[in-house]
C-alpha cells in the first residue's frame, strides 16, 4: 500500500465505528448497513496490514495502532469541515462560529475584552465559549473542539497537540478583602498576612503556585480557609469577608460599582499572564487571527487601597 492508494471512503467508516464505539451504532448514525460497514473497516485492516480495534464488552476499543488512524482521521476530516465551511461562507450567510476554550482561572472580564476584536470583525460571528482546566481544554483543542484557549499559563512540551503560546496581557497581583478585615491587614502588609485567613486558588493553578513562593519570599504563612477553581467565585467568597484573596490588578468601572472589596497592597513581583493557544492549522480561523494580533495591557487596579486607620471606605455599596 502507498499513500496515494489511502481509501478516505473507508477511513470515514472507521472514524465513525470509532467514534461511536461499535458497528451498531455507527450504521445508525451513518444510516448504512451494519455489514457494509463491517467490510469497509476490514478492507482499511486489510490495506494498513494490522487491526484497528478489539472487542471488549460488547464494545469496540481502539488499538494502539487505531488510536493513532483515528487521531489523524480526526485531523483529516476536521480540515475537510474547515475548508468547506471557509470556501463557502461568504456575506449575507449563516454566522461564522468561533469556539473558544477558557480556563477557569481567567476572570470573565479578560475574556470580554480579548473577545472584542472578534465581534468587530465586521462579519456576523457566533462565539461559543467553553470552560474547564486547562488539560481538558488542549485535549478539546488536540481534538479541534475549539479554535483557541486563554489560560494563565502556557501550555508545554508534555500536551499531546503542538501549541503555539502568545502573551496577550499581564496584570499585577493585588492582595485585596472585605472592609473589615482589610483593616486589621493593611498596616504591616505583606507581614500582616502571617497567620491571617485566605481564600486561595487551588495548589493545580499557576497562581497558586507563584504565591506560595511569594509567601515564602516574604516569610508569611496564611491560614488556607478555602481553595477555589473559579475566580468569580474566589472574589465572592472574599466580599463575604472570609479571608484575604489574590486580584488580578485589572481596571473595570462595572467590578468596581459591584465588589466590596479593599486593596492591601501588591505582591511585588508576581505577574499574571493570560495567554493565547493555539494548534497548527492549515486554515487559520479570522476569530484567532483578531484576538492575538495585538497584546492588550490591562492597566491597574481593581480595587482602592484600605486606610491604615479610621472608617475603611466602600469600594462600592449595595
Amino acid at each position: 500500500m502507498t499513500p496515494s492508494s489511502l481509501n478516505y471512503h473507508h477511513l470515514l467508516y472507521f472514524w465513525n465505528i470509532a467514534k461511536e464505539g461499535s458497528l451498531r451504532q455507527a450504521s445508525e448514525a451513518m444510516k448504512v448497513s451494519q455489514p457494509s460497514i463491517s467490510v469497509q473497516l476490514k478492507q482499511l485492516e486489510a490495506s494498513l496490514g494490522t487491526p484497528l480495534f478489539t472487542r471488549a464488552s460488547r464494545k469496540l476499543v481502539l488499538t494502539d495502532t487505531g488510536q493513532t488512524v483515528f487521531e489523524y482521521a480526526e485531523e483529516i476530516f476536521s480540515l475537510g469541515r474547515e475548508l468547506w465551511t471557509t470556501v463557502r461562507r461568504e456575506p449575507g450567510q449563516r454566522p461564522m462560529r468561533f469556539h473558544i476554550g477558557v480556563a477557569d482561572s481567567i476572570p470573565k472580564i479578560i475574556v470580554r475584552r480579548q473577545l472584542a476584536p472578534v465581534f468587530d470583525l465586521g462579519r456576523s460571528v457566533h462565539v461559543i465559549v467553553r470552560e474547564g482546566s486547562l488539560e481538558e481544554l488542549l485535549t478539546q483543542l488536540a481534538g479541534h473542539k475549539l479554535e483557541i484557549v486563554l489560560a494563565d499559563e502556557p501550555s508545554t512540551s508534555a500536551s499531546r497537540v503542538k501549541t503555539f503560546n502568545q502573551r496577550v496581557s499581564t496584570s499585577d497581583i493585588a492582595i485585596c478583602a472585605a472592609p473589615n478585615l482589610a483593616k486589621t491587614l493593611v498596616a504591616d502588609f505583606p507581614r500582616s498576612l502571617d497567620g491571617a485567613p485566605a481564600v486561595l486558588p487551588v495548589s493545580e493553578m499557576g497562581l497558586r503556585r507563584q504565591l506560595e513562593q511569594w509567601f515564602e519570599a516574604q516569610g508569611v504563612r496564611p491560614k488556607i480557609v478555602a481553595e477555589v477553581e473559579d475566580t468569580a467565585l474566589l472574589i465572592d467568597l472574599g466580599a463575604e469577608g472570609l479571608g484575604f484573596v489574590p486580584i488580578y490588578s485589572v481596571v473595570t468601572e462595572q467590578l468596581a460599582r459591584t465588589v466590596r472589596l479593599l486593596k492591601i497592597g501588591i505582591a511585588e513581583g508576581l505577574k499574571m499572564e493570560v495567554f493565547a493557544i493555539t494548534a497548527h492549522r492549515r486554515i487559520r480561523h479570522p476569530g484567532v487571527a483578531a484576538m492575538t494580533a495585538t497584546s492588550n495591557n490591562i492597566l491597574p487596579y481593581l480595587c482602592p487601597t484600605a486606610p491604615a486607620s479610621g472608617e475603611a471606605a466602600l469600594l462600592a455599596t449595595n
